[in-house]
């Protein structure tokens, strides 16, 4: 089900979506208009911030939404069987052409309680659409927002290899986790499906396995290179490197018998076939008395020849104090042999890397350039799920809520429109949610609101200026809007981030960031309210326990 731009299959959903489409059918009720919105309660990964993504994923799915024959053929063999066969004629002809949806455009920085999407259509159609957009959304937001902390973690000056494929959920978690992460910050991917379909710039070096699958220099006799440019007749790579492993080792005071030589040989297989992508892994065996001068000795020997190696990577063992280890031995190799840009090679580290670690290359010493990270990317230990909702607020003109036990999940009524403050500085000062009939804040009036955080505390705002979060993207069937490539969404998103406030981009303890409503929504927020609650008073206590009487 791999899919670049393609649409999720409807029935990728849940059960109880077509349940509640045939209650609404029934009853007459599924043409009325409702609106659904989109958002989440609370930030990921103790965070103060999230990147939206997924919504493109959304749009194409909504331009392909339609229910196949086979589709509700099969619906027939799960549905109730007195379900009537008016309700799967209705389903043969749903889509999604009177849906008309508005969103915060992707890779925006987006806070609690903000609608991502607003939702508007048939109350049956936009209800069956619920679980696809929620899946499209959630993950993609999730890695795009874990992406961007590591990136904040790691300073802008090393480069960030997403290598999570083999360890994401599946072909399709792999897939989604190289786009996000891109998009989040990261610079490159080892996923070659998604250099393709996503034009993500890639990388790869090699593994463990190539280099011990060789045994001694016997497993590449004969390895001819011909210089850079083709200026010259080929040299033989092997003898290459041998004399210039010995004078690594002696300068560098190493026993030249105690340098592994299957790894060696290995250096030099792969040289031979990639001259101008060498990138050496060097802690197969031991990184000090083996990896290194092997990389180094292969490495001078390309340069002989006019090539340049482009990094050295390290996998296991204490990988800053083995940065610096390897960075001195090249500054060392690099004046004595008279090869200045030997100073320069990119040491490049792995190994189950977290965001911590991340944050350690900013505080103790190193010389690590770029840093490739897998598992604690793409499957997101810390927080699985974001957690977004897709809540109805409307039905034919009336703000609908959901009300609940528990305070957390009350939604706010109504069809609305988000707004982003600005201040003299031109970053972000506050969010603010009116309803879409009111009029557009205005630069440098006053501003009334209730800000949600604090229990719906009124407090007045003078923006500098005054951005509309909400853009229409889908009306009448069509997507409305030139869609960005994923290059340029990446770069919305740095744009988004390095604009907000440091104090709310800390990975500990970071400020909230102030989403309010304006002052009429909390008006129309306290109306409902007291409308849901008929006979407004203390609940009645939980009973301890339950009696089922029955009946003859």
């Amino acid at each position: 089900m791999l899919r670049a731009g393609a649409a999720l299959p409807p029935l990728l959903t849940d059960l109880y979506h077509f349940s509640m489409a045939h209650g609404y059918w029934r009853c007459g009720r599924h043409s009325l208009t409702a609106v659904f919105q989109l958002y989440f309660r609370s930030c990921p990964l103790a965070g103060e911030f999230t990147l939206f993504a997924g919504l493109q994923d959304c749009l194409a799915f909504l331009a392909h939404f339609q229910l196949s024959s086979q589709d509700v053929g099969f619906l027939r063999t799960v549905l109730p069987p007195d379900t009537e066969q008016g309700f799967y004629e209705y389903l043969q002809g749903v889509t999604a052409e009177g849906v008309t949806v508005r969103a915060v455009p992707e890779g925006s920085v987006v806070f609690p309680q903000v609608p991502l999407l607003e939702v508007e259509g048939p109350l049956a159609v936009v209800q069956m659409l619920e679980t696809p957009l929620l899946t499209l959304v959630n993950y993609a937001s999730l890695v795009a927002t874990n992406a961007a902390r590591m990136r904040l973690a790691a300073g802008d000056g090393r480069r960030l290899l997403e290598m999570g494929l083999r360890r994401a959920q599946g072909p399709d978690g792999g897939l989604s986790a190289s786009r996000y992460s891109y998009i989040g910050g990261f610079d490159a991917t080892s996923n070659v499906l998604a250099g393709k379909l996503y034009d993500i710039p890639l990388f790869g070096s090699l593994a463990h396995s190539y280099i011990t699958s060789f045994t001694s220099l016997s497993d590449v006799t004969g390895q001819m290179l011909v210089p850079a440019g083709g200026a010259g007749a080929a040299r033989d790579l092997v003898s290459l490197c041998r004399r210039w492993l010995s004078r690594v080792c002696t300068f560098l005071s190493l026993p030249e018998d105690q340098v592994n030589m299957s790894e060696l040989a290995a250096f030099i297989s792969y040289a031979a076939s990639s001259p101008n992508n060498f990138v050496g892994l060097v802690d197969t065996y031991s990184v000090v008395r083996s990896g290194v001068p092997n990389f180094c000795a292969v490495s001078l020997a390309l340069d002989e020849l006019g090539y340049r190696a482009q990094g050295v990577r390290v996998d296991s063992g204490d990988l800053l104090c083995l940065s610096l280890t390897v960075r001195s031995t090249l500054r060392l190799c690099a004046d004595r042999f008279s090869v200045p840009w030997f100073s320069h090679i990119p040491i490049i580290v792995t190994n189950d890397i977290t965001e911590k670690d991340l944050v350690n290359l900013q505080l103790l010493p190193n010389a690590v350039d770029s840093v490739g990270v897998g598992t604690n990317l793409v499957t997101c230990p810390l927080q699985p799920s974001l957690g977004c909702v897709y809540k109805l607020t409307q039905v034919s003109g009336t703000p609908r809520i959901k009300l609940t036990e528990d305070k957390d999940k009350m939604t706010l009524p109504g069809k609305k429109t988000a707004y982003r403050l600005f201040g003299q500085d031109d970053s972000p000062i506050l969010d603010l949610l009116t309803l879409d009939d009111e009029l557009l804040p205005g630069a440098g009036e006053e501003i009334s609101c209730h800000v949600l955080s604090r229990g719906g505390e009124r407090v007045s705002v003078r923006a500098a200026r005054v951005e509309c979060l909400h853009h229409v993207y889908y009306k009448d069937g069509q997507i409305t809007m030139n869609l960005p490539t994923t290059a340029e969404i990446r770069s919305h998103a740095q744009r988004s981030l390095n604009n907000l406030p440091l104090k709310h981009k800390h990975l500990q303890e970071p400020v909230p960031y102030q989403v309010a409503v304006s002052t009429r929504l909390q008006q129309v927020l306290r109306e409902v309210m007291e409308e849901g609650v008929p006979n407004p008073g203390q609940a009645p206590p939980c009973p301890t326990s339950l009696s089922v009487a029955a009946s003859s």
